[in-house]
């Protein structure tokens, strides 16, 4: 990826719209913030953020990232990992590390594994960065000095549920722990206990994003195996766009700049040991009118056909809720709006993607 990546013209914009929010970002100024999993595509957004903070807005945040490899790390933030305010930690969190953590005000805690094709081959280094790592962190940090300390869990903590149609924060379903797909919600859930356990015995202000379907321009579209993710991938090589089922299920897809605001509204705001959906339930969508939608975005539309699923393809398909609707309330009760429909958001994916094919 090319090296400026903040100044690229549709990431800029989504830095600047989020800013515009009008968030109290002086909370940041003098301030560390880490960041677990940090060229991951959440992780890194944030981590853009932080930069566009220091680069554009004179808020002098200084900003850690942690993650085991290196190279992967300079393709995502290129020159600005040689900022004297950026500090790249090639380490693992399952590890004992106190040194970057006792000099740290804030945590983001990003890192872990949402591949469903390694449930079934690899649950144990799934778990791993949900249970141990989020132990490692918290047990390390300095709890004198740390304002805030998000983790980035996920909706599929909420388990099986039949009969609901909305699901807020205090919704929860059945989990099946010997199920093979129950290896990284059922961790998810562990690493909220832990997380609501630090608050209540030794104070630290812990934040819980439950988050839902999101997508953005730095979405890796050859080796994340999520619908949207190979419909994109599609769409820029110019091949028809395959369904390998009905389509019918329904998503509500959350753009990442939303996210983001949504996430860093919550670390400077948000209640101590609670969780919040951040989702986009306005943008309740179908598999296959996503499909449609996208395969409509290249100049010469591909076509959405519809094929069964490989037998010996590992993928772990989520048939538990069919209508998976976390709704995002709470949030919104913060000051919370989503300000991209899935048709701006999907737009803005495949004219940066396509735009940046030589550098992929």
């Amino acid at each position: 990826m090319m090296n400026g990546i903040i100044e690229n013209k549709i990431i800029k914009a989504d830095l600047e719209e989020i800013y515009a929010r009008g968030y109290d970002w002086k909370k940041l100024d003098g301030c560390s913030v880490l960041i677990t999993g940090a060229y991951g595509m959440l992780a890194s957004y944030i981590a853009y953020f932080l930069l566009f903070l220091r680069e554009n807005k004179s808020i002098k945040v200084d900003i850690l990232l942690y993650g085991r490899n290196e190279k992967k790390a300079s393709a995502r933030f290129g020159e600005y990992l040689n900022r004297d305010y950026v500090k790249f930690i090639k380490t693992d969190i399952l590890s004992e590390r106190t040194t970057d953590l006792l000099q740290v005000d804030y945590v983001i805690h990003a890192a872990g594994i949402a591949n469903p094709r390694l449930y079934g081959s690899n649950p144990v280094e799934v778990i791993e960065p949900s249970v141990i790592g989020t132990y490692m962190l918290l047990k390390n940090c300095n709890m004198d000095r740390l304002s805030g300390f998000l983790y980035l869990s996920t909706c599929d903590i909420y388990g099986k549920l039949e009969n609901i149609e909305n699901i807020t924060e205090e919704t929860m379903g059945v989990m099946d722990p010997l199920d093979s797909h129950s290896c990284y919600g059922e961790s998810r859930r562990l690493a909220e206990t832990l997380l609501v356990a630090y608050y209540r015995e030794y104070g630290i202000r812990t934040l819980i994003a439950r988050v839902g379907h999101t997508y953005g321009p730095t979405m890796d579209i050859y080796n994340d195996p999520r619908s949207f993710a190979s419909f994109m991938k599609c769409a820029v090589c110019g091949e028809d766009i395959v369904l390998h089922s009905d389509g019918l299920a329904q998503r509500p897809f959350c753009y990442i700049s939303d996210a983001v605001a949504g996430y860093m509204l919550l670390l400077l705001n948000g209640n101590a040991g609670e969780a919040y959906n951040v989702t986009n339930t306005d943008q309740m969508i179908s598999i296959r009118e996503i499909a449609t939608l996208i395969s409509k975005l290249p100049e010469k539309n591909v076509g959405v056909v519809y094929r069964e699923r490989d037998k010996n393809d590992s993928y772990q398909q989520d048939t538990i809720n069919i209508a998976n609707k976390p709704i995002e309330d709470k949030l919104k009760k913060l000051g919370w709006k989503h300000n991209v429909d899935v048709k701006d958001g999907f737009s803005r994916v495949y004219s940066y993607i396509s735009g940046q094919e030589s550098h992929i």
